[in-house]
Formats: C-alpha cells, structure tokens, sequence
C-alpha cells in the first residue's frame, strides 16, 4: 500500500507526498490527471511519467488521500474520436476477476504518484460504495451523455468533453 503523507511532510519543491487537495509543485493538464513527484524530477529521461504507456499503469493500486487501497487500475478507456482518456476504470474486490466491482473514474480526479506506483482517488471507501458502478458482463455505454454526466459529477469533475 502506497504511503500518502500529510502536509507537515509535503516536499514543496518537487510535490512528493502531495494529496489531491494539497498539491503544491504538481503538474495538470486541463484534461489531464495530476503528477506528484517524479514530475518535476531533475534529469527525467524517457517515457515516464508525463507519457506512459497504459499498460503500465493497469495494475496500479488505486488508494485514498487516508493511504487506503480503493482498488487497482484495471484499463484505461479512449475516446477514440478526440483521442483524449473517457475515463479509468477502478476494479474493486473479487477473485480472479469473479466478483469484482468496477467504476469508471474520471480521468482528472486521480492524481498519479509515481514514485509508488499508484494513483491517489480523493474519496473515501465509504463513498466509493455509493459510486455508479458495474461489472464485467455489463459495462456502461459512456457516450451516453446522462450516464456519463453522473459519473463526473458524482466525483466532482467537469467532463472531459467540455
């Protein structure tokens, strides 16, 4: 489980123990999730982490500002047509995939740490439960405006549409 410090441990010079509310020396994009850490790294070579391939960071635990594990990562999904990310997809629980619960997760609400290979979700286990969500038999159909609206708005997020 990743360790998300508090502000009194905040490294203003480069973001490290950054939570989403408190993200002094992270770097966002307006459609982009937020970066702490190895971001404002000083000689960052090669891919990583302002460009990624999705593949290594499916997998990545998902956890709370509390340091709580919410999840992993389990794809990331294109709008093909605008080529920007629709969303993350949160896999919770389950076992070899069987039972698990999924939620689309906006793609600006998480903040992504690097250094210990997880993305940071500012909501808490408890609110998460209350999340639209689905399993892997039924997945929603995003471009469906309404849907798609709920889910950003539920997480507190402007459409990445808009």
């Amino acid at each position: 489980m990743a360790n998300i410090q508090d502000e009194s441990t905040l490294d203003t010079t480069t973001g490290a123990g950054a939570t989403p509310g408190e993200l002094a020396g992270s770097q966002r994009s307006p459609e982009g999730a937020a970066i702490v850490g190895g971001a404002t790294r000083a000689g960052n070579e090669g891919p990583g982490p302002r460009v990624m391939s999705a593949s290594t960071l499916e997998g990545d635990d998902i956890v709370n500002r509390e340091g709580e594990k919410l999840g992993e990562l389990d794809e990331v999904m294109l709008d093909v047509a605008t080529g920007r990310i629709a969303y993350a997809v949160l896999s919770t629980g389950g076992f070899l995939g069987l039972g698990d619960k999924l939620f689309a997760i906006p793609w600006r609400a998480l903040t992504l740490d690097p250094e210990n290979h997880c993305f940071i979700l500012d909501v808490a286990k408890e609110r998460l439960e209350q999340a639209p969500g689905f399993d892997k038999d039924h997945w929603p159909a995003m471009a469906k405006a309404s849907w798609a609206s709920e889910v950003h708005t539920f997480y507190g997020q402007r459409p990445y549409w808009e």
